[in-house]
């Protein structure tokens, strides 16, 4: 199932005493009956891989968290696909109205089944209104592609998606911490909002993507660069950067800590975590009669000990 944390808010407003599950290790402080081996520990008690089927919507196919809905003949769906079939039950064409299936919540309650990242490397077991909320944080689910500039569905662990770079969006990889690139756009008073293309260091066995691109920052036409960092942040925070640009004896100069690609691109840009570059500023540094952009970063990234 996607994560969305909507639905995990509300899970959590309708069953409060399983706010407070620990997702770390996969463990809540209610001591819920665990099932396993798809068999019952309790005579009669449905297999796992049953009561996982009745918990499946039959029209999205992924886990139905409350509310779960019903139609008078006992159909269930989630409450999303409720919505999209304005209320009419896709199964007998019946009218839905409001019937709670609370029973199936219950069951739902007393179940624990593994993160949908197992198979990526996550072996540990949640509560079932647990198991929403440690996968919006898994560290084992897929990155997204960090490619900025186009909608991008690809996703998964950083080897997949550095080829996925290199080979499908041909970005440029370099070798090394330190950096020396040229930004060159003719006209730059058209332009408004432009990303130019990422480039893709390797540095201490680590990748990392340099971003540069021109917006509007309120009123103003500013450009930005900065650097995120292929892996999770608490990696990411091993590593620090500094990013130059200047000319005619001046020079601006910026150093931070790469943002995990974790985050996107424009949560990046948006919060102004990087060397911001205002456009006249830019244009002086370029020279000549200030109608061409002409900017030479550099950089540099180290490991912290």
């Amino acid at each position: 199932m996607a994560p969305g944390g909507g639905v995990c808010k509300e899970v959590i407003e309708l069953y409060p005493k399983l706010a407070n599950c620990d997702i770390s290790n996969g463990k809540s402080e209610k001591n819920i009956k665990k099932i396993s081996n798809g068999v019952g520990e309790k005579h009669g008690m449905p297999s796992t891989s049953g009561v996982h089927d009745l918990l499946e919507c039959p029209i999205c196919r992924n886990l139905m968290y409350p509310p779960i809905h019903q139609c008078p003949n006992g159909h269930t769906l989630c409450s999303n696909c409720k919505i999209r079939v304005h209320n009419s039950c896709p199964t007998c064409r019946f009218e839905l109205g409001n019937i709670r299936c609370l029973a199936l919540e219950k069951v739902a309650e007393s179940l624990e089944l593994p993160c949908r990242y197992q198979n990526l490397g996550c072996a540990d077991i949640f509560p079932y209104y647990c198991k929403l909320k440690h996968e919006q944080l898994c560290r084992y689910r897929p990155y997204a592609c960090p490619y900025a500039g186009s909608e991008c569905s690809e996703t998964g662990d950083i080897e997949t998606l550095v080829s996925h770079l290199r080979d499908d969006h041909k970005v440029d990889m370099h070798d090394g911490c330190t950096f020396n690139h040229r930004y060159v756009k003719s006209n730059p008073h058209e332009v408004e909002n432009a990303t130019w293309m990422l480039t893709v260091f390797n540095c201490f066995g680590r990748q990392f993507c340099l971003h540069f691109e021109a917006f509007q920052l309120g009123m103003a036409p500013v450009y930005m660069a900065f650097l995120r960092f292929m892996g999770e942040d608490c990696e990411a925070k091993k590593f620090t950067y500094t990013l130059e640009v200047g000319g005619y004896c001046r020079k601006l100069i910026w150093q931070g800590v790469p943002r995990s690609i974790r985050d996107s691109h424009k949560k990046v840009r948006d919060s102004q975590d990087g060397l911001i570059i205002p456009r006249n500023m830019a244009l002086f540094f370029s020279g000549g009669n200030r109608t061409e952009l002409k900017l030479r970063i550099t950089g540099r990234t180290w490991k912290e000990e």
